[in-house]
């Protein structure tokens, strides 16, 4: 059924999973699915699958919104816009998603292209956490470890977008008899360190069926706050919004936030770390939100 409104569609191209959507304002999806990512054909056919049948229901889509996992090339400037850079998933480095996206709609759709981490700052700062807040830091923690920056709504971005997950770590796997690391390009880094696939390695089993006094989880917390520590000393955002999927662990939060300020030193003059230091709003939505968000500010002009 078409709208007045016009049509925005988002994807939140994780590296564990797609979630697409359709949607006139971008924090009531009218249509949603969500499907493991596998090989860049597979993923983009059942993505563009989703969008025809959306296109049918609702009518045409006027703006898209892409947050993908990276590196990518969110330069819209550059000659590889819009494709996956050196990426560790199996046959995605070197596929430029912008143009495959395009390819397999029917008609030309102006598309945003941003790392899936400054899709959810967006989402969080527009519809979360982050409403009134200058300075925003959203970091994600799945699959991999991600960070974006927006200051005044606008993501910052350097000659490429910020990596932090391979910020260098100390070891405090010593500590706990342990020496894992599952980053194949650097010793010891903060996504090598404690992502979701490290936490598996390190204790052979998953997070999720981990108890909540396992000691996975004071180490876990104790290269997040590490990482925190050092977001803060470089940029001194108003708040740190730390998400994804090894977050929904009861209680890391406030692991996080004990062990922050142990290694802070009471050096910093900070809001309470409640405040400075939050789960996402949104939750797991905050990714497809910030998608649609991307679309709507095509829109805006």
């Amino acid at each position: 059924m078409e709208s007045n409104q016009p049509l925005l569609a988002g994807i939140e191209a994780g590296g564990t999973k797609y979630v697409c959507a359709v949607a006139e304002t971008p924090e009531e999806p009218l249509m949603e699915t969500r499907f493991p990512t596998g090989s860049p054909e597979e993923t983009v056919a059942q993505t563009i699958a989703f969008f025809r049948e959306a296109m049918e229901n609702y009518g045409p889509i006027r703006a898209m919104g892409i947050g993908t996992f990276g590196p990518a090339d969110i330069n819209p400037r550059s000659p590889g816009y819009g494709g996956i850079l050196t990426t560790p998933k199996e046959g995605w480095a070197g596929f430029n998603l912008v143009n495959a996206i395009r390819e397999g709609l029917d008609e030309p759709v102006p598309i945003a292209f941003e790392t899936d981490v400054n899709a959810a700052a967006i989402g969080e700062a527009e519809f979360g956490a982050g409403k009134h807040l200058r300075n925003l830091c959203y970091v994600t923690v799945g699959t991999g470890i991600g960070g974006g920056f927006l200051h005044d709504g606008v993501p910052l971005h350097g000659r490429m977008h910020p990596e932090i997950g391979h910020m260098t770590m100390p070891d405090f796997d010593a500590e706990f008899g342990k020496n894992t690391n599952v980053c194949p390009f650097h010793p010891s880094c903060l996504e090598g360190r404690a992502c979701g696939p490290a936490i598996e390695a390190r204790w052979g089993a998953p997070g999720d069926t981990l108890g909540e006094d396992h000691p996975a989880w004071t180490l876990e917390a104790r290269y997040l706050a590490q990482g925190a520590i050092n977001l803060t000393a470089a940029w001194s955002p108003d708040a740190i919004l730390i998400g994804g999927g090894v977050l929904q662990q009861y209680g890391l939060i406030d692991r996080i936030r004990s062990e922050f300020e142990t290694l802070a030193g009471g050096y910093w003059s900070l809001p309470p770390l409640e405040l400075y230091l939050q789960t996402p709003a949104l939750d797991q939505r905050a990714g497809i939100v910030g998608a649609l968000a991307l679309a709507g500010r095509l829109l805006q002009g």
